[in-house]
């Protein structure tokens, strides 16, 4: 039997280097451009669909984790961002926090082109629309 140790193995190198050399923050945003901040035909978690959802265009995207994947016929890299835009309150002293909307995976072939992408929208967010 042979025992494989991929902890020291190349391709966490390569991927490594890969996720580095990589803006993903130009990836999502050219994302959210494309589809003009609108999500189409979304249904949350308690099965409540939405025809059409409007983001704000103030949306700021955090990459959170990054992985690749291997299957029979493709191999792919998947990139999730954390969703988030600024609110400035002015009670007595402007102050800006953030309210999470949700995440979005994107996912991208080996040429780097576009196949799928995850939307998961908070609930709280949504209770606002």
């Amino acid at each position: 039997m042979i025992k494989l140790q991929l902890k020291n193995h190349k391709v966490w190198q390569d991927f490594t280097e890969i996720v580095e050399n990589l803006d993903a923050k130009i990836l999502v945003n050219e994302h959210l451009e494309l589809c003009d901040y609108q999500l189409c035909g979304y249904w949350d978690e308690q099965d409540k669909y939405y025809e059409t959802i409007n983001l704000p265009r103030n949306l700021e995207a955090e990459l959170i984790s990054s992985s690749i994947g291997v299957t029979n016929q493709e191999r792919f890299l998947q990139l999730k961002f954390n969703l988030k835009f600024s609110v400035v309150e002015t009670n007595f002293a402007v102050e800006t926090t953030y309210q999470k909307v949700g995440e979005l995976i994107l996912v991208y072939n080996e040429n780097l082109e576009f196949i799928d992408e995850r939307w998961f929208l908070d609930s709280d967010y949504l209770q606002h629309l």
